[in-house]
């Protein structure tokens, strides 16, 4: 991509026409970042994915409170994923989120982190499906897509900071954010169902029960009356999920 090309997408990224007043205040140089970020949001590698998700689960790591090797959480779920370290060509790694919010999710990298507040409204099988459903989001590429559409945001922000405007301080305090956006990035519905797929297959084939699948999406039914799920915001309709996959179970 050429120069004015580049400039071109950054303009665009950051809202600011040319005949606009503010024009005259845009810095060239964060305006040609923000298109190159443009430009790599769409045309990531797989290293480059492999990169940026190693980087965002550290952050992760760092933003909460993991439960030492030492702790109930963590020796339940290593004995819940025995032998699941090596699954389906992705070499996983295992870690609990000491925190009463209802979560899981999994990175690109093999990044998989279960929430204790999840653990504790759920059976060993139902986080076995959890975890599953998010193996899945993995396989199918999903993932890969969320981190997409945060790149996105960023080199939007970017755009926008670009512009010695209020919008653009804003903005250059909320760039740190990128492993926010990948895990609350909502799931579309046919995602779901392709995890949800995913993860019934999942059950079978390691010879957990596969009823657990239908019993922890009641739950986060049951649960979405009135809480604050970070999983029930990220991946909706668990009812219609469950009745789902009782009728293939049937």
């Amino acid at each position: 991509m050429n120069r004015r090309d580049l400039v071109t997408l950054s303009v665009l990224a950051s809202g600011i026409s040319a005949v606009s007043p503010v024009w005259a205040q845009f810095n060239l140089g964060k305006a040609l970042d923000a298109g190159k970020d443009l430009v790599k949001a769409e045309t990531i590698s797989d290293a480059d994915l492999q990169a940026y998700f190693d980087q965002v689960s550290a952050q992760m790591d760092k933003q909460n409170a993991v439960a030492p090797a030492s702790n109930a959480y963590a020796q339940r779920l290593s004995k819940m994923v025995s032998g699941l370290q090596n699954h389906d060509g992705l070499k996983l790694n295992f870690k609990v989120y000491l925190t009463d919010q209802i979560n899981a999710f999994a990175m690109a990298n093999g990044t998989i982190r279960v929430y204790s507040g999840l653990m504790d409204k759920f059976t060993d099988d139902e986080v076995r499906y959890v975890i599953g459903h998010e193996i899945g989001h993995v396989k199918s590429g999903h993932s890969k897509s969320r981190m997409q559409a945060a790149l996105r945001t960023s080199a939007l922000r970017k755009g926008v900071e670009s512009s010695n405007t209020k919008a653009g301080v804003l903005a250059s305090t909320e760039l740190g954010d990128l492993a926010e956006k990948v895990i609350r990035a909502q799931h579309s519905q046919s995602n779901e169902r392709e995890a949800d797929d995913y993860a019934l297959k999942f059950m079978k084939a390691k010879k957990y029960n596969p009823q657990a699948c239908v019993s922890a999406l009641e739950k986060l039914s049951a649960l979405s009356g009135g809480s604050s799920s970070s999983f029930l915001s990220t991946h909706p309709a668990p009812k219609d999920r469950a009745e789902r996959l009782r009728k293939q179970l049937a």
